[in-house]
């Protein structure tokens, strides 16, 4: 079994009495022991909902792409088409291998002309970094893994530009979601990212490691009037899963492309480029896919859970499989995320999900489950 790996903040969590997730028990982690909960899953999730939580996301990976021709190797190597990102902003695309499968799901920000930053699910940074280095070896360009380099803090929720307002002169009004800066914050040179995973306004801190922990102190000393508090990863699951955001090994894998995740919209047959999995995106585009991305809600209180069977109520065949599935905080029922076949997509087709033997019943709605209110 591989060695765990400890992030800069870890003392603050043990300070804080977090409990830890076992790295073999949950792909997020992938290796590094990262706090689960601090007090009670709900607690965080509704801090992140109505104030600001507090988040340690240090073993997400950090790959830096430098040179001339960065984004003319990206575009070949991406589905998206890092050239026309605008340094200072970010977009959302994805690393697939020529049958179309997705390696990973990524962030792709421009910091200059010739520098992007790349931050990959923990998991699969190491693949990332050699399919990345391996496609663009004919460009004159650095590839490297600079995950050790960064700290990676976030501050999500309605009240996080407030409690960052205290800490920062950076101008927060314009820097827009998907959107990089520059900036100091409580005397620290920082990069200042308007971006989450949790369907709430929100940032991400990229820091040293070694200010990590001052970093993290001067913001839950000065969040705390807000009501921030300190979230772990069985929060963030709750909060993406409410907004339909899909997690590489549930909702994402090697096994499917961007078209059954309904995240077709990320590949860029567009460009000039060619890129990798191209011509086997374009087929599954025009064919069409034969299992699709749904939500599910159900009016019981049992939840589906990742791995069960969804089946047609009126013949009892297995017609998908639910990939994320808990009940919800916010809406206060059961809510899932599962693949079923295209012809039971329909918003408010009745389904059932095989939950350890009993057949309970589940409805088909549109995906994301929450979305907040735009100020």
């Amino acid at each position: 079994m591989a060695e765990s790996r400890a992030t800069a903040l870890h003392a603050e969590h043990q300070q804080l009495g977090a409990s830890f997730i076992a790295f073999a028990q949950n792909e997020q982690s992938a290796g590094w022991t990262m706090p689960v909960r601090y007090t009670s899953d709900i607690a965080e999730h509704s801090a992140v909902r109505t104030t600001a939580g507090l988040f340690d996301l240090s073993h997400m990976g950090e790959l830096e792409v430098i040179g001339a021709t960065a984004a003319q190797a990206l575009d070949r190597s991406l589905v998206g088409q890092p050239s026309k990102i605008a340094p200072g902003r970010a977009r959302y695309s994805m690393l697939c291998a020529e049958d179309g499968g997705i390696i990973d799901d990524l962030v792709v920000y421009r910091l200059a002309d010739d520098h992007f930053l790349i931050v990959a699910n923990a998991s699969n940074t190491a693949v990332v970094h050699a399919e990345l280095a391996a496609r663009v070896a004919d460009f004159a360009i650095e590839v490297r893994d600079a995950t050790d380099c960064w700290a990676l803090i976030a501050v999500q929720g309605p009240v996080s530009a407030e409690i960052l307002t205290e800490l920062t002169e950076a101008d927060l009004p314009a820097l827009k979601y998907y959107a990089i800066t520059e900036a100091k914050l409580a005397g620290s040179n920082i990069l200042l990212a308007r971006t989450g995973y949790t369907g709430e306004d929100g940032f991400e801190i990229y820091c040293r490691p070694d200010e990590a922990a001052r970093i993290w102190a001067d913001l839950l000393r000065t969040g705390t009037p807000y009501g921030l508090k300190p979230a772990g990863l069985a929060c963030r699951d709750t909060l993406r899963l409410e907004a339909g955001m899909p997690l590489y090994g549930n909702e994402l894998s090697r096994e499917l492309t961007p078209f059954e995740a309904g995240l077709g919209r990320v590949v860029a047959f567009s460009k000039e480029a060619d890129f990798v999995g191209r011509e086997a995106l374009a087929r599954r585009r025009d064919e069409g896919a034969q299992r699709v991305l749904v939500g599910l809600t159900s009016a019981g209180r049992r939840s589906p859970r990742s791995g069960y069977a969804v089946l047609d109520p009126a013949t009892g065949r297995d017609i998908g499989t639910v990939t994320s599935g808990a009940p919800s905080p916010t809406l206060g029922h059961p809510i899932a995320m599962a693949y079923v076949d295209a012809s039971y997509e329909e918003a408010g087709t009745r389904l059932q999900v095989d939950i350890r033997g009993t057949h309970d019943d589940v409805t088909v709605v549109p995906l994301p489950f929450y979305r907040r209110q735009e100020s």
